[in-house]
């Protein structure tokens, strides 16, 4: 490869620019300095670093940063040069919270293996945690920022995107947006190249939300409460008094006849992501948190005060997304392997289920009230579409999965009815990657019996992650609650 126009700077001390990035240095103990290249006339970045890792409670790096405020999209192809002393070097795309090695930080990584993972550090001195993606040996590579939720995209230029996460942090403004190479091997250098580099900022935009009702007779949705941050994924609880949602890492109720948020305790669970439910006799909530695998786990937590929480999921990430009509068991959403599937799991506790085991993405797996299917979501024919398949799994090789649409939008998190009548589900855009937050989405609805029906349009809205993640059904299926967003 020719590069021309060569800007070489090793000295941190002298902030000069480097293309769009205004400094490079080395991060934590580096016994061989690493170095950084600019080629004005390709518009390439050559970033040859050392270091022992990127991981654990400390790092060590080549950095090749600038600082950034509000919501990012940061992208750029990566190559990497010659084969490698170690398969696990890094290159990364990172936003960081400071140039100290044991800084909080979120990354996506190009392991020299070509695995690619979302990898966090959550507080100084913290351990980082990661989820790997399912896409493997990716060109192109993108982070996003929308407030404090951070989202992997992996895939080839020009093609179709694999996103993974989003992961809940908090980090302040500003930010140390680069690029870092780390040799996972201090002794060695690591050479990798990225282009197409883009660092996209905004503001972030205040975010106002908007817990409606949609009434099904009337086809009329109604304000119940709004509040002036990001609430998401209502439930509705089996004696028709509340709702459940999520706020900030906690888990609320919202009385129908006093609108409020009022905490629930949940004890020692911190970190409640938008996959929650209540148990049918209203015993048990369901949750997903981040636990002690450092990603998210499934927790069954008595609703009765002081009572001790269950981690029913050893293995992350996991999130739940139903209970069963009768309530002894619970469908959950498990990445195994580098792949999302379906899974069950008694509550009383127990070895998980493997329910699909397309190389597809599954989610959002949500039963009929009779307990004859298991509604999905899964990309596994080229584009987001609702899927059913029976209880118990859908056989070898995912035979008796059948799908159920299959027009030109993306489609996510099918909820029946209670009286099994309806099918309702949220609509996104074509080409629309993954469920992401603000965008113009759709509710839409099928009729169970005739899932061959076109579906229903409902309502158009600005939506997306925190619409309606889990089942949002009123008792009387005359009703369903969902979360609509205003941004200035």
């Amino acid at each position: 490869m020719r590069y021309v126009a060569l800007l070489f700077l090793t000295l941190p001390l002298a902030a000069q620019p480097l293309g769009i990035f205004e400094n490079h240095q080395d991060i934590g103990i580096n016994p061989k300095p690493g170095s950084a290249q600019f080629d004005a006339a390709t518009g390439e970045y050559r970033i040859t670093g050392g270091g022992a890792n990127i991981w654990a409670t400390t790092d060590a790096f080549q950095y090749v940063w600038k600082k950034v405020s509000g919501d990012v999209t940061f992208s750029a192809d990566v190559t990497w040069i010659g084969k490698g002393a170690v398969e696990h070097r890094k290159a990364t795309l990172m936003l960081r919270q400071s140039l100290d090695a044991d800084s909080p930080y979120v990354d996506v990584a190009l392991h020299g293996s070509g695995m690619t993972s979302l990898q966090y550090r959550q507080t100084k001195q913290g351990l980082t945690r990661e989820i790997q993606s399912t896409f493997n040996g990716p060109l192109h590579i993108r982070i996003e920022r929308r407030d404090d939720q951070f989202t992997l995209f992996a895939g080839a230029p020009d093609g179709k995107m694999q996103a993974t996460g989003p992961i809940t942090l908090s980090l302040k403004d500003p930010l140390y947006a680069g690029l870092a190479v780390c040799s996972h091997d201090a002794n060695v250098l690591e050479t990798a190249v990225f282009s197409n580099v883009k660092i996209e900022t905004k503001p972030k935009e205040p975010v106002t939300s908007v817990i409606s009702i949609f009434d099904l007779q009337n086809r009329f949705a109604r304000v119940l409460l709004r509040v002036p941050h990001r609430v998401e994924a209502p439930n509705w609880s089996p004696d028709g008094r509340f709702l459940l949602v999520n706020y900030g890492g906690d888990l609320y109720r919202i009385a129908l006849d006093r609108p409020q948020l009022e905490r629930i305790d949940l004890g020692d669970v911190q970190n409640v992501n938008n996959d929650h439910g209540i148990s049918p006799d209203s015993s048990t909530y369901a949750v997903s948190a981040r636990g002690p695998a450092g990603a998210s786990q499934v927790y069954l937590v008595p609703t009765s005060p002081g009572g001790k929480a269950r981690l029913m999921t050893p293995d992350a990430p996991s999130y739940f997304h139903a209970f069963a009509p009768d309530g002894k068991s619970f469908a959950f959403v498990g990445q195994r392997a580098g792949n999302f599937d379906l899974y069950s799991m008694p509550v009383s506790g127990g070895p998980e289920t493997r329910l699909t085991s397309n190389p597809a993405y599954d989610d959002g797996p949500d039963d009929s009230p009779d307990g004859n299917w298991t509604y999905f979501n899964s990309n596994r024919s080229g584009s987001w579409d609702i899927w059913r398949m029976p209880p118990a799994g859908a056989g070898p090789d995912d035979s008796q999965a059948q799908r159920v649409t299959s027009d030109a939008m993306e489609d996510w998190f099918p909820h029946p009815s209670p009286d099994g009548k309806w099918i309702v589900f949220l609509s996104f855009p074509k080409g629309t990657e993954g469920h992401p937050a603000n965008q113009h989405v759709q509710i839409r609805m099928i009729p169970a019996d005739n899932i061959a029906a076109k579906p229903e349009f409902l309502m158009r809205l600005l939506g997306g992650q925190g619409t309606m993640n889990v089942n949002s059904w009123s008792p009387d299926s005359t009703r369903f609650a969902f979360v609509r967003y205003e941004i200035p």
